[in-house]
C-alpha cells in the first residue's frame, strides 16, 4: 500500500514538474481549451436566458378564437371541450360579448376616442375563445384544428395567429432553436480542436523525452507510470483553463450587465444572464474543471497510448 502511495505522488509530482517545463507547448493548448470551456459556459447561460425569455413569450401567446353571435352554447360547450384536448393547450378561457367588451375597455382604457366612438353602437365584440399553447414551436397544431371546415364555420374573422403576428412568433420560435443548435456545433467543434492540440503538445513533450522515457522501460516501469504524469499534466491544463474561463465569462457578464440594459440584446436579457449566472457560478466552476480534466486526460490517454503501442510493437 505504502508502495502504491509513493509511486502516485511521484506520478503526480512528476505531472506538475512537466506542466510547469512545457509551459510554452502548454500555451496553445490551455489558449484553445479556455475558448471552448468559455464557449460551453456562454451556451449553458444562453440557453438558460432563451428558455426564459420564450417562456415569458409563451405566457403572453394567447390565440384568440373569435365567434359568430350565432353559435349555440351546445357548439360553443363542445368547441371548448375539443380544443381542451389538443396535447398543446395550457389553458382554454372563454369571454362572451359582454366580457369581452369590459376586456376592451379595460385594455384602451387610456384612449378616449375609442371609448366615446364603441359607447355609441351596439357591441360589435365577438364572444371570444383564448387559448395559451404550451409549446410555441407547436403551435400550428392548435391552428390546424380550428382551420377544419367545421370549426371554421363558428368564427367570425381569423384567428390572432395568423398574418404579421404569426410571422413574428415564428421568426422567434426559430431564431431561439437555430441559436441553441449553432452553440451545440461550436462546443463540439472546440472540444475536437482542444483534444487535437493537446494530443499533439503530448506527443511533442514525448519527443522532448523520449531517451528519458526509454530508460524508464528498460529500468521496468509500468505503462501507467510513464502514461502518469502526462495525464497529470493535462489534467492541470483543464483546471487553469477552466479557471481563465470563468473569470473571463464573471468579467464579460459584469460588463454587459453594467453596459446595456436588459432588452438591448434581443432575446439575450443580459441582467437575468448575469443574475443565472450569479447564481449557478460554483456549480458552472466544478462543471468546467471536470470537462477540461476530462477532455485533457482522455487526450493524454490517446496520446500515450499510441507511443507505448509503438514502443511495445519494437
Amino acid at each position: 500500500m505504502r508502495h502504491k502511495l509513493i509511486a502516485i505522488w511521484r506520478i503526480i509530482k512528476s505531472g506538475l514538474q512537466n506542466f510547469v517545463r512545457n509551459t510554452t507547448l502548454a500555451i496553445a493548448a490551455i489558449a484553445v481549451m479556455v475558448i471552448t470551456l468559455s464557449i460551453v459556459l456562454f451556451s449553458l447561460v444562453a440557453n438558460a436566458t432563451f428558455g426564459n425569455t420564450i417562456k415569458q413569450i409563451t405566457d403572453k401567446i394567447t390565440i384568440s378564437v373569435y365567434l359568430k353571435d350565432t353559435v349555440t352554447t351546445a357548439q360553443k360547450d363542445k368547441l371548448l371541450h375539443d380544443i381542451k384536448q389538443i396535447p398543446n393547450v395550457n389553458n382554454v378561457n372563454y369571454l362572451s360579448k359582454d366580457q369581452a367588451l369590459d376586456a376592451y375597455k379595460e385594455q384602451n382604457k387610456g384612449n378616449i376616442d375609442l371609448l366615446l366612438a364603441i359607447s355609441q353602437t351596439d357591441n360589435p365584440l365577438p364572444a371570444t375563445v383564448q387559448i395559451k399553447p404550451k409549446d410555441p414551436n407547436k403551435i400550428q397544431d392548435i391552428q390546424n384544428y380550428l382551420d377544419k371546415p367545421e370549426n371554421l364555420a363558428l368564427q367570425s374573422d381569423k384567428t390572432s395567429y395568423s398574418g404579421d403576428r404569426k410571422t413574428a412568433l415564428d421568426k422567434i420560435t426559430k431564431a431561439a432553436k437555430f441559436l441553441k443548435e449553432a452553440g451545440l456545433i461550436g462546443v463540439l467543434i472546440f472540444a475536437t480542436v482542444s483534444m487535437l492540440i493537446i494530443f499533439n503538445t503530448i506527443r511533442m513533450a514525448i519527443f522532448n523525452r523520449r531517451d528519458e522515457l526509454s530508460i524508464m522501460r528498460l529500468l521496468g516501469a509500468s505503462n501507467w507510470f510513464i502514461r502518469g504524469p502526462f495525464v497529470v499534466e493535462t489534467m492541470v491544463y483543464g483546471v487553469v483553463s477552466a479557471a481563465i474561463s470563468i473569470f473571463l465569462t464573471n468579467t464579460l457578464f459584469v460588463v454587459a450587465a453594467s453596459a446595456f440594459n436588459a432588452n438591448s440584446l434581443g432575446l439575450l436579457d443580459i441582467d437575468f444572464a448575469n443574475h443565472y449566472f450569479g447564481s449557478h457560478f460554483w456549480l458552472f466552476f466544478a462543471s468546467l474543471i471536470g470537462l477540461g480534466i476530462l477532455i485533457g486526460a482522455v487526450s493524454s490517454i490517446i496520446a500515450t497510448r499510441r507511443y507505448l503501442k509503438f514502443k511495445s510493437s519494437k
